[in-house]
């Protein structure tokens, strides 16, 4: 059987698009399977996949339109859903003021902080011993993921079998995107030769053949001692890719570093590939103003 694609295309209407968004952003369009041998693709949905996904749909319609298969746009007065506005991106002296507290955590450990209601009585009278000393593996972990840009759970997850020194990368077989490879800085290696070898997950739990689960109570205290309380640990993923972005590697080369499989995904850091043309810019300025003596 035969299909016209210029009427399949034409088909497609504004209503089609609005359920389209709806279901996407419901979780209904949500799967979950395996691909290949050790692959696996997870696909969540959500408001801000809905959105994402249509804004794609939009643009490929528009290709559409001006190659004369569509007359309009179905994707015109679709309103979507409104953009996250709490994303993050460390500032340099936010990153200085993470790391302090990241060496303060390990060596002499976090101050308790204290409760109104608290007597001064049941505080323990060594003020060494009103500290907190976090793990090696907990700051490890929160390292990893500023230094690599993985998600959560890619770090947690990790195996000892999938780091591999030799080639200074990491060998993800179930990630958000599917299989991939992330590669590692000599800090990030650092941080990996130094971890004691226990179990078989890097980030070990208090059982050593099971990953930690979380690290929602460390980064807590962490972020409160550093002063940047509405911090999230996803938000260390944007700033590895906001700083890529911004040292003029490409977003293409960040979204690779990053697994995105869509570039759509990457489009949200475009406004910081915009610096390094802004220094050079600046500098093309401040050469021709000189030499005019200006």
């Amino acid at each position: 059987m035969l299909i016209d694609r210029n009427k399949l295309i034409g088909d497609v209407k504004r209503t089609h698009i609005e359920k389209f968004l709806r279901d996407v952003a419901n979780g209904k369009t949500a799967i979950d399977e395996k691909t290949k041998k050790h692959g696996r693709v997870i696909v969540k949905g959500g408001k801000g996949t809905a959105t994402r996904t249509v804004r794609l749909l939009g643009g490929i319609f528009s290709y559409a339109v001006n190659n004369s298969y569509l007359k309009t746009n179905p994707r015109t007065g679709v309103k979507l859903y409104a953009d996250k506005k709490n994303e993050r991106f460390l500032s340099t002296s936010e990153l200085e003021n993470l790391g302090d507290a990241l060496r303060t955590a390990e060596t002499i450990g976090l101050p308790w902080k204290l409760k109104d209601r608290e007597k001064s009585k049941h505080l323990p009278t060594n003020e060494d011993n009103r500290r907190e000393i976090m793990s090696p593996s907990v700051i490890a972990a929160i390292k990893l993921l500023m230094l690599t840009g993985c998600r959560v759970s890619e770090i947690l997850k990790l195996r000892w079998s999938e780091v591999d020194f030799e080639n200074a990368w990491l060998n993800l077989p179930d990630s958000k995107t599917g299989a991939k490879r992330i590669i590692l800085g000599k800090s990030s290696l650092e941080i990996l030769s130094n971890l004691p070898q226990t179990g078989i997950f890097v980030i070990a739990g208090a059982n050593p053949q099971r990953p930690r689960s979380d690290l929602k109570r460390p980064w807590k205290r962490i972020i409160e001692y550093a002063d940047l309380n509405d911090l999230r640990l996803h938000d260390l993923r944007h700033t590895y890719a906001s700083i890529g972005a911004a040292s003029g590697m490409g977003l293409s080369m960040v979204g690779k570093l990053l697994g995105h499989a869509s570039p759509s995904t990457t489009q949200r850091y475009s406004h910081f590939a915009d610096d390094p043309l802004r220094r050079a810019s600046d500098e093309i300025d401040n050469k021709i103003a000189s030499a005019m003596g200006d």
